[in-house]
């Protein structure tokens, strides 16, 4: 699994350069750790003030995107702020031993946590030969 880089707006087609943001908003990469076991790959972003509502996962072409918003948990209104939560924003390439259709995810603490099992392999099996 590889990390895609994402275009900025005035990114040049066919040119290769930096992750920039995307529109008007600004995006923080999340940090992540990725383990890998015999059956899947797992994934953990860190998404501090995410909840499911702004949460977005999806695979779509072999690409794994995550995006969020965090936002304020304090109650009442705001009167002054010294600073703005960003969005969060990360796209990694998936090679061909994941199996997309059975991805999942679970957000739980500010922690979201990816299940990418692999696929199963071809097995070797005996073939049985039938005499007439």
């Amino acid at each position: 699994m590889a990390e895609r880089t994402v275009p900025g707006p005035d990114a040049q087609q066919g040119q290769a350069g930096p992750e920039a943001t995307r529109g008007r908003e600004r995006y923080a990469r999340p940090a992540v750790d990725i383990y890998e076991s015999a059956h899947a790959l797992i994934l953990m972003a860190d998404l501090p003030g995410v909840i499911k509502e702004s949460l977005e996962v999806r695979v779509e072409d072999a690409v794994l995107t995550i995006q969020a918003k965090a936002g304020h948990a304090a109650p009442g209104d705001l009167i002054y702020r010294e600073y703005d939560l960003s969005g969060f924003f990360r796209e990694f390439q998936l090679n061909e031993e994941i199996d997309q259709q059975k991805v999942s995810a679970e957000l739980k603490n500010g922690v979201l946590t990816l299940y990418l099992p692999k696929k199963e392999k071809a097995k070797p099996r005996q073939i049985e030969v039938k005499v007439n």
